[in-house]
């Protein structure tokens, strides 16, 4: 039997509905994406921060949300999660390697996308604006690691 390589760079890309579900059908992709490409080195932590992000779409956006998953050549991988919100979220609205804004200790929530930044190599988000009524334009979150 013959295995044929896909060529590099690779990319896959999945429609979430918005749906409590999405994180866990995100998670089950990129697992099973990063194991076929031989990745498994980063599969625990791109799992871990994709679910931040796709369960933070399902939050605060009100429709559906897509995920991309990209190899960008020397071992790196870019992770990118579009929603129907424009608002970026703290830390996405400062530049990478800003200072993350602190978190109560009580707070229920805050800390997903301080992961992010904490665990990827790189991140960032802009908003891609409101469009017109029916329009989802919405925001794009992105991480990468890998590489270094």
């Amino acid at each position: 039997m013959v295995t044929v390589a896909p060529p590099h760079p690779w990319a896959y890309a999945l429609r979430l509905p918005h749906d409590p579900r999405a994180a866990r059908v995100a998670r089950m992709t990129v697992r099973a994406a990063l194991t076929g490409h031989g990745c498994r080195e980063v599969v625990d932590v791109v799992e871990l921060l994709t679910s931040e992000l796709v369960s933070n779409a399902y939050r605060h956006a009100s429709g559906p949300a897509s995920l991309r998953l990209t190899s960008v050549g020397g071992g790196r991988l870019r992770v990118g999660v579009w929603d129907t919100s424009p608002h970026v979220p703290a830390p996405f609205d400062r530049p990478s390697g800003a200072r993350p804004p602190s978190v109560p200790v009580d707070a229920l929530g805050g800390r997903g996308l301080l992961l992010v930044q904490e665990y990827a190599d790189s991140w960032g988000g802009w908003s891609l604006g409101e469009g017109a009524v029916g329009r989802q334009v919405g925001k794009l979150l992105w991480f990468e690691v890998g590489g270094g």
